[in-house]
């Protein structure tokens, strides 16, 4: 066999996913309602260059999938791109960057979209609980670096001294595990001048019941006892291995509450997660734990 036959074989094997190609199809008809309002004089060369764009937006999607089958690299790159198919995703629902007397604010605000419709969850009181949360830190953020600004201003400093402060206010997220399971990630708003005010929001939504996830959900009815035990013994191990931890009495890890922060890894397993200083001095960042065992 030919190198030309081969390449045809490899190609008629090609599995184009079932959303692309009614996201292929959804344009080829947007065209056509494009094409019947244009005007009879100038309508025939204009729909040719329609007809042309839609043709080599279905060549790319098909050498896309050409290249995701025949390309490891390339594949793993594409992994990084938003997930075509599936039940639910994370998007970016708004971005912006602003600064205002060298305060400088980013703002990356997510929203949960659904791509299976026909599951029945409704994910709108989310998006707009995610959109109000995102809005409100941003603006409360920005009124105390104006009035840390105010004040320093009136003690002496000068705008030169205040600029090399170099003030950052950021909201964003990070997403943890998107499958067909669950969908799990957190917002977080941070201002660079002070730790006192950083806010983080854990999401675990179960895409089977269109519910938030919870330990007991996930460890069972003794999930406390299960999850403290995990987080001592390898807190124990950690610390053989160098890594420093507060003791109790210094305010130190002294069991989870009901409502310790988490998320659900690539494992769909539970992750406990402590903040900046919370169990430990502030140079270890944030402290994580994988949780095993359970349901």
């Amino acid at each position: 066999m030919g190198k030309l036959e081969k390449m045809k074989e490899k190609y008629d094997q090609i599995i184009i996913p079932e959303e692309l190609n009614i996201r292929i199809q959804h344009e080829i008809q947007k065209s056509r309602e494009q094409q019947e309002e244009l005007d009879k004089d100038g309508g025939r060369h204009r729909f040719r260059m329609v007809l042309r764009s839609m043709e080599a937006a279905a060549a790319i999607c098909i050498l896309f999938t050409v290249a995701l089958n025949t390309s490891p690299v390339f594949a793993m790159e594409a992994g990084e791109l938003p997930v075509i198919g599936g039940l639910a995703r994370i998007l970016t629902f708004r971005s912006y960057e602003t600064e205002k007397e060298d305060i400088a604010v980013s703002v990356e605000i997510p929203t949960i979209e659904m791509i299976a419709e026909d599951t029945g969850i409704k994910v709108d009181r989310i998006n707009q609980e995610i959109l109000a949360g995102c809005n409100r830190y941003a603006d409360d953020a920005v009124k105390r670096a104006e009035e840390y600004r105010a004040a320093f201003l009136e003690t002496g400093g000068t705008s030169e001294e205040w600029a090399e402060h170099n003030i950052k206010i950021t909201v964003g997220y990070e997403i943890k595990q998107q499958n067909n399971d669950y969908l799990s990630f957190v917002v977080r708003g941070n201002e660079n001048w002070t730790n006192a005010y950083s806010e983080s929001k854990y999401y675990n939504l179960d895409l089977k019941t269109g519910k938030f996830v919870t330990l007991k959900d996930m460890l069972g009815g003794d999930y406390i006892e299960l999850v403290n035990k995990s987080i001592r013994e390898q807190m124990a191990e950690r610390q053989n291995a160098g890594e420093i931890f507060f003791t109790a009495e210094e305010g130190g890890f002294a069991g989870i509450s009901e409502d310790v922060k988490f998320y659900i890894n690539g494992n769909n397993r539970p992750v406990i997660v402590f903040e900046k200083y919370e169990i430990a001095p502030g140079s270890s960042g944030e402290i994580e734990f994988e949780i095993t065992g359970g349901n």
